[in-house]
């Protein structure tokens, strides 16, 4: 384990005074996520205080959060561990909630997540084992070759249980105000159990909302409420939000425009479905087509453009953009209108 990365510990305060403290974690080699410490009240005896995320369960991003947590203290501020209020995962996916269960040995706050990420946060098993049994359905769907790489790095991203179980976590639901504090946002897209939490004019916007990328998608045969179509349903629910000045994303910096970062992630999904339409002028696999958007392919890119691929063609297919057709052996089969 290397030392703590030094925290930059970012700070906003709100228009009721509360403190957004950014905690920036090491959540595996190359990728950096940011949990969040919500602060009210006295800097000597605060009324409330509540981690957003808890990156993964690297011992560099736990030992960051530690250490993060440890600054916020020294900077003046009397939180500890043991005084935490609660916990909230936006969704589910291991950069973000991987470190609960390190989060729950040194502190007895409550957990809250989604309705729909209870089951996969207390028992993570079952979405393993929901992906091992639908994974070569799947594959079949998207053209993949049953013996090649790719599908072979699929199944066993089924086998990865993204955390260890996490104890008894409660249900938030859309417009639920918890705690008195933040009012909670559904935002599926990126996760069909993603939230985002607005506390007075800024919302923690998870991975709905990132500064310099579009969040990865998969579709929604894949995950329920994952895929393009809920997506944007999110974006334009988010927009319609009145007198937001602020948005912190998952990772990396600061949104002082949300509006603006909207408009351009809301572009930049209308550019990639657009060329994904334009390289389907002959009958096509999501497999091939994602060749021919990116015929430079690599590795590490491969599951993630996969993934992304099958949802522009699911939304494609769902609003009358290309026709679809399915192969003899199960592929489906789509070329633009």
């Amino acid at each position: 384990m290397r030392a703590p990365s030094t925290p930059e510990l970012a700070c906003h305060t709100t228009a009721s005074g509360a403190r957004l403290y950014t905690l920036p974690l090491r959540a595996f080699a190359g990728l950096r996520a940011n949990a969040y410490l919500a602060v009210q009240g006295d800097p000597a005896r605060p009324d409330y205080t509540a981690l957003v995320d808890t990156g993964s369960a690297q011992p560099d991003s736990v030992a960051d959060l530690q250490a993060a947590l440890a600054a916020v203290r020294a900077a003046g501020e009397a939180v500890a561990w043991e005084t935490l209020r609660r916990v909230v995962i936006t969704h589910p996916h291991p950069d973000h909630a991987g470190g609960l269960a390190a989060v729950r040995a040194l502190s007895p706050a409550p957990v809250a997540a989604h309705e729909w990420a209870v089951p996969i946060l207390e028992h993570p098993e079952e979405r393993r084992d929901a992906w091992t049994a639908a994974v070569d359905s799947h594959l079949r769907w998207a053209g993949i070759p049953l013996d090649s790489d790719y599908a072979a790095r699929l199944r066993r991203r089924g086998q990865n249980l993204m955390q260890p179980p996490a104890g008894p976590v409660e249900a938030l639901r859309d417009g639920d105000r918890l705690d008195g504090v933040f009012e909670v946002l559904h935002t599926p897209g990126h996760d069909g159990a993603q939230v985002c939490l607005r506390l007075d004019e800024v919302l923690l916007s998870a991975d709905h909302l990132l500064p310099h990328h579009s969040p990865p998608l998969m579709p929604e045969r894949y995950q329920r409420g994952a895929g393009v179509r809920h997506y944007l349903a999110s974006l334009d629910r988010v927009a319609a939000l009145p007198g937001l000045t602020l948005a912190l994303g998952g990772h990396d910096g600061p949104m002082p425009d949300p509006q603006g970062r909207i408009q351009g992630l809301r572009a930049r999904l209308q550019a990639k479905l657009a060329a994904a339409r334009a390289a389907a002028q002959s009958p096509t696999t999501i497999f091939d087509l994602t060749h021919r958007l990116h015929p430079t392919l690599r590795p590490l890119q491969a599951i993630l453009l996969l993934d992304q691929t099958a949802a522009l063609v699911e939304y494609l297919v769902e609003t009358g953009a290309v026709q679809a057709d399915t192969r003899d052996d199960g592929a489906l089969l789509v070329q633009a209108r």
